[in-house]
């Protein structure tokens, strides 16, 4: 059983007022809130834990190479990687999608060379490609999706020519909701690389890269229910071995002379610096917290918050839903009929104690497709109920009736 009011409970912001309103959280696209079991991680490793990681040979730093180190194998098995060295560590999907971009895509690519991307991509998979496009002349190809926002294979197939170097898709629209069949994608693009950005998708539904078969697959920990800046991408090793060291520094070299400079193998090779220890860590205690609630269990649960939230929203005639694609993810983004600004139903919501995001959702070019300079977004998570649903309809009823 999903018990839902256990869960609510391991979260403590939600029990929480504001504006003299019990909180409702529904901006889970931008940033989940976090349970107190990775709060109690973050703050032991800070505490009685903490420092720095690899080479030092006292307790404290075998210790938190120990714990930082484990994340690797717990990422593998969040994702079934096919093993822990094919999981990169870094700050979440932006760096991710820029050490392909830098590593593997910028030594390969040339003018006239292509990129296929959808319209329904993130900022943090557009502008590393329009990088490549300034810099190297690479022509980016933009797959747009049909009028029910669903985005299907066979149409980025379509698109795909003997010039296409790369496929960079969502695996979910942080707009739309629209879940993209990436595994078909794959399968009909042979040896073109595909990279995904899992940011929503992995969030939302069980992630099997060795069943998808791509080749980069990135996630960010702050929507995951950890902390902000971890993160990770999976690389295949094949591509690993393809790819140029992304940032030159400590950890990623074998040896430095004053004439050459040798590097460590995958996945060291591509992680410089000293990295976010208790960032990595607290998303390790994350994960293994979704996996204790069952990825499958927390794709019911939302597919009925899903259904439900369409349903009610279906019955309002002055409520315009951004996309309608079957099997969407439980993200909403709204208008409402009469002049009202995303910002301004933001504003009275928040009143109201109701937390949504509004804006372009780093989603621009999509949004010039839509013809939407802005929606009000409800994204909603593992902890958000029916009742909460019904919360924010009251607040757009309110909304309506002050702007209508």
């Amino acid at each position: 059983m999903y018990d839902i009011d256990k869960i609510r409970a391991d979260f403590p912001i939600l029990s929480r007022e504001v504006n003299g309103q019990p909180l409702t959280y529904l901006d889970n696209g931008a940033s989940a809130q976090k349970p107190q079991v990775m709060i109690d991680a973050v703050t032991r490793a800070y505490s009685e834990e903490y420092s720095n990681v690899h080479r030092g040979l006292h307790f404290l730093s075998n210790l938190a190479t120990e714990k930082y180190e484990g994340v690797r194998s717990i990422i593998a098995r969040f994702l079934n990687a096919p093993t822990e060295d094919e999981i990169v560590l870094n700050s979440g999907t932006t760096e991710g999608i820029n050490m392909v971009a830098y590593g593997w895509a910028a030594p390969r690519v040339g003018e006239g060379d292509e990129i296929v991307l959808t319209i329904a991509e993130h900022h943090a998979n557009i502008v590393p490609w329009h990088f490549l496009r300034e810099r190297q002349g690479v022509k980016l190809v933009w797959v747009e999706p049909d009028e029910d926002g669903s985005i299907p294979a066979d149409k980025v197939l379509a698109a795909v020519t003997e010039r296409t170097k790369l496929i960079a898709v969502t695996h979910c629209s942080n707009v739309l909701g629209t879940v993209v069949d990436v595994k078909a994608i794959k399968a009909g693009v042979g040896d073109v690389p595909v990279l995904v950005d899992g940011s929503q998708g992995a969030v939302h539904m069980p992630v099997d890269v060795t069943d998808l078969d791509v080749d980069f697959y990135a996630i960010t920990g702050h929507k995951l229910y950890g902390p902000s800046g971890s993160g990770a991408i999976y690389c295949k090793r094949a591509r690993m071995d393809e790819m140029r060291p992304f940032m030159g520094g400590g950890d990623m070299i074998r040896e430095v002379t004053r004439d050459e400079v040798s590097y460590n193998d995958p996945p060291m090779k591509f992680e410089a610096g000293t990295p976010g220890i208790v960032q990595t860590i607290g998303l390790g205690v994350a994960l293994d917290y979704m996996m204790g609630v069952g990825m499958e269990n927390i794709a019911a649960h939302e597919a009925k918050l899903a259904a439900y939230a369409a349903e009610r929203f279906a019955g309002l005639n002055w409520l315009n839903v951004q996309g309608h694609a079957p099997g969407k993810a439980a993200i909403f983004s709204l208008t409402v009929e009469g002049g009202a600004h995303a910002h301004d139903l933001s504003t009275i919501l928040d009143k109201k104690g109701i937390a949504i995001r509004a804006g372009h959702h780093c989603a621009q070019p999509l949004m010039d497709h839509l013809g939407a300079p802005a929606t009000a977004r409800a994204s909603f998570g593992m902890y958000n109920t029916t009742d909460e649903v019904d919360r924010l309809v009251e607040g757009l009823e309110l909304c309506h009736r002050l702007f209508g």
